[in-house]
């Protein structure tokens, strides 16, 4: 799949790590070094701009070595960001340690996964069809 994209960062673009990777690494474009205290969540651009065809989304998602290693994670996982969108891509990321984390342009914040959607259509009924499940949720199905 082509899409196209402007790089404003001085970053390389966004590329998979392995033939295997489903998302690509997102860093951070930034003039100085930001400094997230602990509970405290800032919004980190990435200097990338881009234009998904329709039909198409861009989940940004956290990275699982930053999550483990330093609770740092993406606050609205996965995010979205939808094919009619034009501005700079840019990362909520919060500080969920009890140590302040610095973030450095260049660094690796998140990751980004290309995802084909559907559009549903709605059609209202006043039943639905029965399952084994049935209104069971919140860990109806087990341990």
């Amino acid at each position: 799949m082509k899409i196209d994209i402007i790089n404003k960062s001085d970053n390389q673009l966004p590329e998979y790590e392995t033939i295997a990777s489903a998302g690509m690494d997102l860093r951070a474009y930034l003039q100085e070094p930001v400094t997230i205290q602990p509970l405290e969540r800032r919004l980190i651009p990435t200097g990338l701009y881009m234009s998904l065809p329709i039909g198409y989304e861009a989940q940004v998602r956290p990275r699982s070595g930053l999550a483990i290693k330093k609770g740092i994670t993406v606050l609205n996982s996965p995010g979205t960001i939808d094919a009619d969108y034009r501005g700079e891509i840019c990362v909520i990321i919060i500080n969920l340690s009890n140590e302040a984390f610095i973030i450095n342009s260049g660094d690796r914040i998140a990751q980004m996964v290309i995802s084909r959607h559907e559009r549903a259509t709605w059609t209202e009924v006043d039943t639905l069809d029965e399952t084994d499940r049935g209104k069971g949720g919140f860990g109806s199905t087990g341990v």
